[in-house]
């Protein structure tokens, strides 16, 4: 059955607005992972706008399933990657004015840096991830690169207006994942996802995880963050048992 993976960021993101101390994403971290989901994701933006270093440290030293850290190829952070030692690493692109992030990687383009992170990391024994666009040249580039798994960018397909759209952006999905599948990579995806759209991605046979956070802890606002993980898990069994 395909995981769910949860990103807490917007729990640090609602703390930060008033700067003090709550709510907690490391205590949201712990209520997800003893709902079902498989893993705990957060990013550690340059400009620390939600997550910050101690909340890295803490979740290194709290989360008992899996700890992926999205992350720039910024020197920085892959210092404090490096040292604290989360159980994977998904690369993102990041521009200091987007709300979210807008778009997968140019692996393409930047294949020689990325390449060298990943490269930084499987020294440490620390599994890497590409977050990339459901585009075939890219996901052979990020083989080529040395990444293990790839993240895909479900974003348009999230953002379609129209069934037509819909089908066409799914339909990319579905090719790019079965092309990074044959090419021995673990395949994931995610942002966008809801718990109206998330299904139809959920019966991707070749899929092995999904990374949701903004909508669970939208969710969670109204029925609590319990609730809201198991109605997504829930969501997810039955798309996978079709």
């Amino acid at each position: 059955m395909i995981k769910l993976a949860i990103n807490v960021d917007h729990v640090a993101t609602l703390r930060q607005a008033r700067g003090i101390n709550e709510p907690d994403p490391v205590l949201a971290a712990g209520i997800c992972e003893l709902a079902g989901a498989s893993g705990i994701v957060v990013h550690l933006r340059e400009d620390r706008r939600h997550i910050q270093d101690r909340d890295v440290q803490l979740l290194r030293q709290t989360v008992k399933t899996k700890l992926n850290l999205e992350m720039a190829t910024s020197e920085e952070i892959i210092g404090i990657a490096l040292a604290i030692k989360p159980d994977m690493v998904t690369l993102v692109p990041e521009k200091r004015a987007e709300l979210t992030t807008e778009g997968g990687l140019d692996v393409v383009g930047q294949q020689k840096k990325i390449a060298k992170a990943i490269a930084q990391f499987a020294k440490a024994g620390i599994p890497v991830s590409l977050f990339i666009d459901p585009d075939l040249d890219q996901i052979k580039a990020a083989r080529q690169a040395g990444a293990t798994i790839v993240e895909i960018h479900t974003g348009r397909y999230c953002n379609t207006r129209t069934e037509t759209e819909q089908n066409r952006e799914f339909g990319l999905l579905a090719t790019a994942s079965e092309a990074a599948c044959e090419l021995n990579l673990k395949v994931n995806a995610g942002h966008g996802l809801n718990y109206i759209n998330v299904g139809r991605v959920a019966g991707l046979e070749a899929l092995d995880e999904l990374s949701i956070g903004h909508a669970i802890m939208a969710r969670a606002m109204m029925v609590g963050l319990d609730r809201a993980v198991r109605e997504m898990l829930d969501i997810i069994y039955k798309a996978n048992k079709r």
